[in-house]
């Protein structure tokens, strides 16, 4: 553990010696300032967890210190000591959020357990300060891996942020292509698992005759072909996470087995009797109502129970109203990155498009849409019509005029603060709107720069 550090601010040298001797062997780590000016300009490099100031100096006084520090925010607590103390100005420097205030001659071990105090609290302050900005660092990279701006995105960023945090089994259900490993991937980065191993399994594509060999691992000379050791997935994902993805096609004898493991945590690599501890989160992923399956004994009950702690629903693309221009304008700045082309535009037959078409495939088909779009290879030119083709656009749409205006003003919004930098002026000018107006459609329709 470190020594707590305390800046040490007095015009008078031999007070700062003083203080400088006696607080090092006190076990602190000091540093000295001549005066409130010099203090300032080394805080930036010295980052203290207390100031131990005069208030009476030449220049700027203890007091001008203290609100400088409030002013930068600093997580740094402020003790002021002066010989000409009294109550109007102790009360004014604990208004200004000072830790304390010590009149002279102090009692010197009074002084180190006010001085620990102090150190103590700056250290809280700062680990709360820390935590904010991993929430807020969390929040925003949560945001850029699952996009989308409507009610159910919202709530599924929500769910992630607590199953994360919590040692629990997680089953995620949706239609294929609706992103179930981007989330299974989520609930990893964002635990504290994140540095173990994140491993995927899709059970469909695994035979069944060798599901337990890859799930279980084998000893050499277990089976026929056998000709060496292999270690498992879930030994493999020994401290991290374990997704299997399409569970529901997973053999009903594969299931009897991967329950026990689950249940007790251990596992025995086909053809030994060694049980190998796993410490590891299961994430179980199907395209289809595991407690319907269950019923119809398409999936074993228990397994069911067992894994069903906590479930998240995934809507379907067509389901989330807006997400699907804000998705392709996601996917085509990739896209354009990708092939080192410039991004292109959108036009309002673009977005209707976009907001009518089903998505059958859901991200998966908007991305590989998004994609081609990108590189308008299509002979009849870059048409979204064209791409999405007309046997998959519905009769109608559920998506009101609202929606769609609301849709392409978003995108337009965007693609200006894209091309100028998010410079509010310059965006004001290319669309010739009033700022106030500007502002209140990014603040309506959730534009961030």
């Amino acid at each position: 553990m470190t020594n707590p550090s305390v800046l040490i601010v007095d015009d008078e040298e031999m007070v700062r010696t003083a203080l400088e001797q006696w607080l090092r062997l006190s076990g602190f780590t000091t540093h000295v300032a001549t005066s409130a000016t010099e203090a300032l300009v080394l805080l930036d490099d010295i980052h203290p967890q207390v100031i131990l100031t005069d208030v009476r100096m030449p220049g700027l006084s203890g007091l001008d210190l203290l609100r400088s520090v409030h002013e930068r925010a600093m997580a740094s607590e402020v003790i002021l000591i002066t010989g000409h103390g009294d109550v109007p100005m102790a009360v004014e420097a604990m208004r200004s959020g000072a830790f304390d205030f010590l009149q002279k001659p102090y009692v010197p071990d009074q002084l180190v357990k006010t001085l620990r105090r102090a150190a103590e609290q700056a250290g809280l302050r700062r680990e709360v300060a820390d935590l904010r900005r991993k929430l807020d660092g969390g929040e925003a990279e949560l945001a850029t891996r699952l996009v989308g701006s409507s009610r159910v995105m919202e709530d599924l960023r929500r769910a992630v942020r607590e199953l994360a945090s919590i040692p629990t089994d997680v089953i995620i259900l949706g239609e294929t292509g609706t992103g179930k490993e981007v989330v299974a991937r989520c609930l990893h980065d964002f635990s504290p698992r994140s540095k173990g191993p994140f491993v995927a399994v899709n059970c469909a594509a695994i035979p069944a005759e060798l599901i337990e060999s890859e799930l279980f691992g084998h000893e050499a000379g277990a089976f026929t072909g056998a000709s060496g050791q292999r270690v498992g997935k879930f030994e493999f994902a020994n401290g991290g996470t374990l997704l299997l993805d399409e569970i529901e096609s997973m053999p009903l004898l594969a299931q009897a087995k991967v329950l026990r493991v689950i249940q007790e945590r251990v596992v025995e690599r086909v053809g030994s009797n060694k049980q190998i501890p796993l410490d590891l989160q299961i994430v179980a992923a199907s395209k289809v109502d595991l407690a319907a399956e269950s019923e119809a004994g398409r999936f074993r009950a228990d397994l069911y129970y067992r894994l069903n702690l906590a479930t998240i629903h995934l809507a379907p693309l067509r389901d989330r109203g807006e997400d699907s221009v804000l998705l392709f304008h996601h996917f085509l700045g990739m896209a354009a990155q990708r092939f080192n082309k410039p991004a292109p535009q959108l036009h309002p037959a673009d977005i209707n498009a976009l907001l009518v078409h089903t998505w059958p495939g859901n991200i998966r088909e908007l991305k590989a849409a998004a994609d081609r779009f990108a590189l308008g290879l299509d002979a009849t030119g870059r048409s979204l019509d064209t791409i999405l083709g007309p046997k998959a656009r519905p009769l109608s749409s559920s998506a009101s005029l609202a929606d769609r205006v609301a849709a392409y003003e978003r995108h337009v919004i965007e693609a200006e603060l894209a091309r100028h930098g998010d410079s509010i002026a310059a965006v004001v000018d290319a669309l010739q709107v009033p700022r106030r107006t500007l502002s209140e459609k990014m603040t309506r329709l959730g534009v961030r720069r």
